[in-house]
C-alpha cells in the first residue's frame, strides 16, 4: 500500500501535455498560471487543469498541446532566469556595500565616506561602463547603511572567535586603558588562543567602555565579562599580561589579584604566570640612564627653532644654504622607538644649530662643551641600541620566547660594550667613536659611561627576573633538544627523553624552527603537547593593546567625538582582525533580497 502511494504522488512526463503541469523544485507547477500544487497526485492536477483551463485548450489534439507546453516551459524557464538574475545582481550588491564598510572602517574613516566613494563610483561608471551604472547604483553605501554594515561585520568576527575558542586548550589575556578624545576610558582585552592542533589565534577578544572609575574591581569585572561571553573556562587561562599600572597588577585590589582569587574559586589547577609588558619594561630601564638633562638642553634648543615659524623658516634656509644632509630637526618625540632617530639628528646638526643660535643671540657654550658633547653621543648611541630593541619586541603574534631571547641578548650585549669601554675602545658606539677623534682622549669620560652601561645591565637584570624565573619553560619551546631532562618538570620528564631520541622528530626541528616544531610533536606526547601550548599562548608585550589605542586616536577624533562606544568597538575589532575575516556571504545571504514567488499554492 505504501508503494503504491509512492508511486501515485510521483510526477509522470505524460501529464506534462495532458495537464499542461512541469515539474519545478519537487513540485508540480501549472504552465498556464504558475500556481502551485501541493500533493504531486494525478487527481489534484487533473481537478486543477478541468476546473481552471480545459475550456481553453480543450480544442488542440496532441501536437498541437506539445508544442504549447514547449513554449510555456521556455518562457517558465525565462522567467526563472529574470529571477535568478535580479537575485544574483541583489547579493553582489549587498557584498559590495560589506566589503566598503569593511575598508572604510579599518582606514579610520567616518561613515558617510561611502556617500562620497560611491559618487565617485557613478562618475567613472559615466565614463568607463555606462552599461553597470544601473549596477553600481544598487549599492547602498547612506552613511547608515555603513554603520549598520559595520556593525554586522564585528558581530560575525566575533561569532568567529566564539567558535575558535571552543577548541582551546589553553589562553592567555594583555589587558590595558586608555582614554579616548573625549576622556571616556577604554579597556581593550586580547586573547592569544591555541586549540589542539598548536595553531594560534590572536584577536581582540573585547574593547569596553568605562565611563565611571577605573579600579581594579571595575577593570576586574569588565575582563571576566569578556571571559565569561566567550563561554572560555577559567581553568584555561595561562597569562596575564599588564602594562603594570597599580590597577592591573595589585596583588589584592588589582586585576592580577582579583583573576587569580576568581581562578581559585573556579578550582583551577593551574597556576597564572603574569607578566609586566616586556616593552614597557625595557622602556622603564632605559630611564636608569638618568641623562635627561642632556636631553633637556637639546630639547630646549629644538623648541627654539621650532616653536616660531619664522625661526623655522630661516633654520630651514639656512641649512640649506649650509650644503648640510638634513633639511630639518624634528621635535622631540615620546615615541619610544624614534628617540634615538631624534637625538641622531641633533647630533648630526650641532654644528647648524650652534651658529643658527649665536645669529640669534643666544649662548651655545653649554652646547659646545667637550662634556656635553661627549655625554650627547653616547645618549644617542645607547638610545639608538635601545630603538633597535624596542623594534624587535614590537609585531603582532611574536612569540614570548623569542622576546625574551632578544632581551638576553641585549644584556649580553651591555656587558661587552662595558668591558670596551672599560678599554677605551667604543667600537660599537659611532657617534662616540666620531667625539673621540676631535678631542683628547683623556677627556673622554670611558669610565663614566661604563658605569652606565653596567647600571643599565643591572636594571635589566632586576626588571626581567621574572622572565629568567621562567627560562627553563621558554627552553623547553625554543630548544627542547637541550633542556637537561632532570632540570624538568616531573611530569614531562619521560616524553622529554623520548623526544631528544627521536632523530626524525630533531631533523624535523631542523627544518622548520622552534616555532612551528610543536605542531609535529605526535599525540603520543600529550604532556609536551599541553607545554608547547601554554607557552605559545603566553603574550610578552601589550603592543597590541597599544596599537589599537593608536587607531583608536585616529578613529574617534576631535571631530568625531560624538561615535557611539557600539560603533568605535565594531570599527577596532574590524580593523584589528588578524587571523579572522568577516564571512561576507554569509552576511549577504541574511540580507537577501526575497523575490516573488512563482504563484500560490492550489
Amino acid at each position: 500500500m505504501a508503494k503504491r502511494k509512492a508511486e501515485n504522488r510521483s510526477f509522470l512526463d505524460k501529464w506534462e501535455a495532458e495537464y499542461m503541469f512541469t515539474y519545478v523544485k519537487d513540485k508540480p507547477v501549472c504552465l498556464v498560471c504558475g500556481v502551485n500544487v501541493a500533493v504531486s497526485k494525478e487527481y489534484n492536477i487533473r481537478r486543477h487543469y478541468e476546473t481552471k483551463h480545459h475550456d481553453k485548450y480543450k480544442d488542440l489534439d496532441m501536437t498541437q498541446r506539445s508544442q504549447k507546453v514547449e513554449e510555456m516551459k521556455r518562457s517558465l524557464v525565462s522567467q526563472q532566469n529574470m529571477f535568478k538574475k535580479a537575485t544574483s545582481q541583489s547579493e553582489a550588491a549587498v557584498k559590495a556595500s560589506y566589503i566598503v564598510a569593511a575598508e572604510i572602517a579599518k582606514s579610520a574613516r567616518p561613515f558617510n565616506e561611502g556617500e562620497f566613494m560611491k559618487k565617485c563610483m557613478m562618475k567613472v561608471c559615466d565614463l568607463v561602463c555606462l552599461e553597470k551604472k544601473q549596477a553600481f547604483s544598487n549599492v547602498s553605501l547612506s552613511r547608515n547603511t555603513v554603520a549598520d554594515r559595520t556593525c554586522d561585520l564585528a558581530t560575525n568576527l566575533y561569532d568567529q572567535l566564539m567558535e575558535k575558542g571552543k577548541d582551546f586548550v589553553a589562553f592567555s589575556l594583555a589587558v590595558d586603558e586608555s582614554c579616548d578624545a573625549s576622556d571616556t576610558a577604554q579597556l581593550s582585552v586580547f586573547i592569544r588562543g591555541v586549540d589542539s592542533n598548536l595553531c594560534v589565534t590572536e584577536e581582540l577578544l573585547g574593547f569596553k567602555s568605562m565611563h565611571g572609575t577605573t579600579t581594579g574591581k571595575e577593570i576586574f569585572e569588565e575582563v571576566s565579562k569578556c571571559v565569561t561571553e566567550i563561554k572560555l573556562p577559567w581553568d584555561k587561562l595561562v597569562g596575564l599580561t599588564t602594562d603594570g599600572a597599580p590597577a592591573m597588577c595589585g596583588k589584592k585590589s588589582g586585576l592580577v589579584g582579583m583573576v587569580r582569587e576568581k581562578m581559585r574559586e573556579e578550582n583551577c589547577a593551574g597556576e597564572l604566570t603574569v607578566y609586566h609588558c616586556i616593552i614597557h619594561q625595557e622602556a622603564l630601564c632605559a630611564k636608569a640612564l638618568k641623562m635627561e638633562h642632556v636631553m633637556t638642553t637639546v630639547t630646549q634648543a629644538v623648541n627654539f627653532i621650532r616653536a616660531k615659524g619664522l625661526n623655522h623658516r630661516q633654520f630651514k634656509s639656512f641649512l640649506e644654504e649650509c650644503g648640510s644632509e638634513y633639511a630639518d630637526v624634528p621635535y622631540h618625540t615620546e615615541v619610544r622607538w624614534l628617540r634615538g632617530k631624534v637625538v641622531n639628528r641633533c647630533f648630526e646638526l650641532r654644528e647648524e644649530i650652534c651658529q643658527f643660535l649665536e645669529t640669534k643671540g643666544k649662548d651655545t657654550a653649554e652646547l659646545r662643551e667637550q662634556k656635553f658633547l661627549c655625554e650627547l653621543a653616547f645618549l644617542c648611541d645607547i638610545s639608538s641600541h635601545l630603538d633597535a630593541l624596542n623594534l624587535q619586541l614590537q609585531g603582532q603574534g611574536r612569540i614570548i620566547t623569542d622576546m625574551y631571547a632578544a632581551v638576553r641578548a641585549f644584556k649580553t650585549k651591555l656587558c661587552l660594550w662595558e668591558n670596551q669601554m672599560l678599554q677605551g675602545n667604543p667600537c660599537h658606539f659611532p657617534c662616540c667613536q666620531s667625539i673621540k677623534a676631535q678631542i683628547s682622549t683623556a677627556v673622554f669620560p670611558c669610565a663614566q659611561f661604563a658605569e652606565k652601561l653596567s647600571v643599565l645591565a643591572a636594571e635589566f637584570s632586576r626588571r626581567f627576573a621574572d622572565f629568567d624565573a621562567q627560562k627553563c619553560k621558554f627552553e623547553l619551546l625554543s630548544n627542547p633538544f637541550a633542556v637537561d631532562v632532570e632540570n624538568a618538570p616531573t611530569n614531562i620528564q619521560i616524553e622529554l627523553i623520548e623526544l631528544q631520541c627521536n632523530d626524525t622528530l630533531k631533523s624535523k626541528y631542523d627544518a622548520v624552527g622552534a616555532a612551528q616544531f610543536p605542531r609535529f610533536i605526535p599525540d603520543t606526547m600529550p604532556q609536551l603537547r599541553t607545554q608547547a601550548a601554554q607557552m605559545l599562548s603566553m603574550f610578552g608585550s601589550t603592543y597590541l593593546c597599544e596599537q589599537l589605542f593608536s587607531s583608536m586616536k585616529m578613529t574617534k577624533t576631535t571631530h568625531r567625538r560624538r561615535l557611539t562606544d557600539e560603533h568605535l568597538r565594531s570599527i577596532l575589532r574590524i580593523s584589528s582582525a588578524q587571523s579572522l575575516s568577516p564571512d561576507i556571504d554569509e552576511l549577504a545571504s541574511k540580507k537577501r533580497c526575497q523575490v516573488s514567488g512563482l504563484g500560490t499554492s492550489d
